[in-house]
């Protein structure tokens, strides 16, 4: 698997150096550990999540765990006050989640904070390439394990720009210009133009 002509592009050097990235991203030395690593990215996901994928099914499938273990993240994240249980509008006996003023001011202390600014401070065509690179190595992974795939709405292929905003033909809603860009589980990758 590694490319022995150039050993800084062998897929097993790049798989270990972004291994080490979201290792070294994830802890913040020093600091207390007020959430575990799953409940960071429980926070994060429904921080940054479309409406439609706020629930703990979407969650289990983000984080590709089962779906009581997500359901035990999510109940202690509601016990602290970080997530607020929402009937769904449409369907009463479904929930969502959304993160609450206190889960917002947690957020600002995230340890993926250090990453943000670290990928903020590289010029706009390599971020740019990241932006094109890493959906698909997601899309790859998902797809090698049988997993759901996820993304933003403006790949997918499920979604219809309109105006400002768009339209999901995948759960029929309308999306706000902000949602466009957020997580949702539900995606399904718009085929490459030929």
């Amino acid at each position: 698997m590694n490319n022995p002509a150039n050993p800084q592009t062998a897929p097993g050097t790049l798989a270990e150096l972004l291994v080490h990235v979201g290792r070294s991203a994830r802890g913040d030395e020093g600091a207390p550990a007020r959430l575990t690593d799953a409940q960071w990215t429980a926070l994060r996901f429904f921080a940054r999540a479309i409406r439609a994928s706020r629930t703990p099914s979407a969650f289990a499938s983000f984080q590709a765990t089962t779906r009581g273990t997500a359901s035990q993240t999510i109940k202690t994240l509601e016990a602290r006050g970080l997530l607020e249980r929402r009937r769904s509008e449409s369907d009463g006996r479904s929930v969502r989640f959304e993160v609450t003023q206190a889960g917002r001011a947690m957020l600002e202390a995230d340890p993926l904070r250090h990453l943000m600014t670290a990928i903020a401070d590289l010029p706009e065509a390599d971020r740019a390439a990241l932006a094109r690179i890493l959906p698909d190595l997601s899309a790859r992974i998902a797809g090698a394990r049988g997993a759901a795939q996820v993304g933003t709405c403006g790949n997918c292929d499920h979604y219809e720009g309109r105006g400002g905003g768009g339209y999901c033909a995948c759960v029929a809603q309308s999306l706000a210009p902000f949602e466009i860009g957020q997580l949702c589980t539900r995606f399904n990758p718009r085929a490459a133009a030929e």
